[in-house]
């Protein structure tokens, strides 16, 4: 049996650039010295340092499974020395993301985000690892289910036989700590019920229904519901692995030609259309944002990251870019009205709580 390797990414937002625009290049060399020491060491097989907007991103193989303390520990020591970086600097929202003093084991919980999987190399083995700044986790779920469910998406669940059995979606309800997982095609007019409210309802992974395999993994924390206040969006991160029995690389491209709403944006408290852009575009300003998605494409080769392929980088997005702009530009005439700004449940982390308690006296029973 050939010997599994992990692919993990961990991310967290460590300090802006300006504000919260983009990242100093400095903590990314601080990140690649530490990563580089890990990889000579043997503790890692290969690694890929980047961002998105003002978010640190670590993409790492090893083969140590999933959940390992040594590896997260590393990733929870690279944030802090980056950290201290952007204090030097005086960087924006210095450590925004690390909401604990101490490590505990593993750093789900404390604020960065994590998405691994461990799978056996197949002979070739492309994986797309897409990474999203100033939304939500609950953002992958629309372009999930058209990636592994939508036929009008990926024709290779009509063509294909070792897909046309379908997928498994695991989903977390983010609110009560639970999970679920639904039967595609049979179980999807089901799973839509509940994913269709993607602030409470996250697609966490996608298996194979024949075979168990992994295809998908994502990260589901909620930064503000760890904190208990509003800290910064959840900036969430995407793992895909592509061809043979999960959707080509263009049908896992295709459902970020359409730029959907997602949360996030200002103050993590808007509604905007999700722009698919290339890693230097990825600088959201106007009005911080609008939300973006980058996508690295890598072959992985007995381990190594052989790669990246900036994915978005790509004139066929150039109209989806164009579509988002329009869509944000309405949205942004709303204001401070709903639907541009989020419902008041999602605002229990902003300073409504404390204008409704100052104001309780204040309102009266209307008369029958």
């Amino acid at each position: 049996m050939a010997e599994k390797v992990t692919f993990s990414v961990i991310k967290a937002d460590v300090g802006g650039y300006v504000g919260h625009s983009s990242m100093h290049p400095a903590l990314i060399e601080e990140a690649e010295e530490k990563l580089g020491d890990a990889k000579r060491e043997g503790t890692l097989i290969d690694f890929h340092v980047t961002r998105v907007g003002d978010d640190l991103e670590l993409i790492m193989t090893h083969r140590k499974g999933e959940d390992n303390a040594e590896i997260h520990q590393l990733a929870w020591d690279v944030f802090l020395a980056a950290t201290e970086v952007a204090k030097s600097l005086k960087l924006y929202g210095a450590g925004q993301d690390l909401l604990s003093d101490a490590f505990s084991g593993n750093v789900k919980g404390m604020g960065p985000g994590v998405a691994e999987m461990e799978f056996e190399e197949r002979e070739s083995e492309p994986i797309l690892v897409f990474m999203a700044d100033k939304t939500s986790a609950g953002a992958w779920n629309m372009p999930l289910v058209k990636m592994f469910a939508d036929p009008f998406t990926t024709i290779g669940l009509v063509i294909s036989p070792v897909m046309h059995e379908g997928f498994r979606f695991e989903v977390h309800d983010a609110l009560e700590s639970k999970r679920i997982y639904f039967d595609c095609p049979d179980e999807l007019y089901d799973m839509l019920v509940f994913i269709g409210a993607p602030a409470r309802y996250m697609i966490k992974g996608v298996q194979h229904r024949g075979t168990g395999e992994v295809g998908a993994v994502s990260s589901t924390q909620r930064l503000s519901l760890i904190a208990g206040r509003y800290v910064g969006k959840d900036d969430p991160v995407l793992v895909v692995r592509c061809q043979g029995a999960f959707p080509a690389v263009g049908e896992v491209l295709e459902p970020f030609a359409f730029p959907h709403l997602v949360e996030g944006w200002m103050r993590g408290s808007h509604h905007g259309p999700l722009m698919p852009v290339s890693v230097p575009q990825s600088n959201p300003s106007r009005f911080d944002g609008p939300p973006r998605v980058v996508c690295l494409g890598f072959q992985l080769c007995n381990g190594s990251l052989v790669g990246p392929r900036d994915m978005f980088d790509d004139v066929s997005f150039d109209e989806t870019r164009r579509q988002a702009n329009v869509a944000g530009e309405y949205l942004r005439r709303h204001g401070p009205f709903e639907p541009h700004r989020l419902p008041l449940d999602e605002m229990e982390y902003t300073t409504m709580p404390q204008v409704a308690k100052r104001l309780e006296g204040r309102f009266e029973d209307l008369e029958e």
